[in-house]
């Protein structure tokens, strides 16, 4: 089987999570931030740190083969590149900004310069609401191109809005992209490493989101019980040395979790337990 090989951002927000989620799959990651390559032999596979902006390139022309970057970019770049599935951080929303007052609609943008780092994303956008307008492209610190004279509006992303609102502009229309980290994959058929390697994402990602409840119950109160505790498919039901009683197993959601514990009380549970999972696979 050929060895996959595997693009992670390697440096920035993006890097650490993905770092993380990888060792939760089970995947050896670098100690070193150095490092640019590292060789998991176990799990036959081969990562690659490359700067954010570069992955969706390298996965769209085939040299790799699966990559961790976000949705922004890889609208950006154009490559033929595919998003498989949402990976829950590096979350952003990507704006229109301009002076104070002087805009309130993205169609007040005809005509106008638009400075932003993801030309390809606003392009794109624009093309599709039928506004034209020039857009230039600078990388970092977009907002002083409208005090230099170099634009009249920006694009970028917007967490707080705060650093906007320091350099004198307001946030107007419509969300251009809601982006978070995503696997990408090149367009066409995946190789069986890589269906591997979603499942294990996936197993860590379902695992994130849910905790392992156990409590005890009287057999008379079980059907009371189960009915707020179903589990994915269903509970795990045993009985107990204590005659009457049985012990129930489920998978339940991490949120709302301290509330489904009350409930669980009102209605007779005893000794209720919370588990953290680390992985699965359903």
């Amino acid at each position: 089987m050929t060895r996959l090989k595997i693009a992670i951002p390697n440096k920035g927000s993006l890097s650490t999570a993905a770092t993380e989620i990888l060792r939760e799959s089970g995947y050896k990651q670098r100690s070193d931030a150095k490092e640019l390559r590292l060789l998991d032999v176990e799990n036959d596979v081969e990562f690659f740190y490359l700067r954010p902006r570069d992955i969706a390139l390298y996965v769209g022309e085939g040299t790799l083969d699966v990559g961790i970057t976000g949705r922004d970019l890889l609208q950006d770049s154009g490559a033929h590149a595919e998003e498989i599935m949402p990976l829950e951080f590096g979350r952003s929303t990507f704006r229109f900004a301009g002076p104070q007052g002087a805009f309130t609609d993205v169609a007040d943008l005809a005509g106008k310069r638009i400075a932003t780092s993801y030309t390809g994303v606003v392009r794109s956008h624009l093309a599709e609401k039928g506004i034209e307008a020039e857009v230039i492209r600078l990388d970092g610190a977009v907002e002083t191109s409208i005090q230099l004279g170099v634009a009249d509006a920006i694009a970028d992303v917007v967490e707080t809005g705060g650093t906007l609102r320091r350099a004198g502009l307001d946030i107007f229309g419509e969300p251009i992209l809601e982006s978070e980290a995503v696997l990408i994959a090149r367009s066409g058929d995946h190789a069986p490493a890589f269906e591997v390697f979603k499942r294990r994402l996936d197993g860590v990602l379902l695992a994130r989101g849910y905790v392992m409840m156990d409590y005890d119950i009287r057999e008379s109160d079980v059907e009371r019980a189960v009915a707020l505790t179903p589990g994915i498919e269903a509970p795990t039901i045993s009985p107990l040395g204590k005659p009457g009683w049985v012990a129930v197993r489920a998978m339940v959601r991490r949120s709302g979790s301290q509330r489904l514990m009350d409930e669980l009380w009102e209605v007779g549970a005893r000794a209720i337990l919370l588990t953290d999972i680390h992985a699965c696979r359903l």
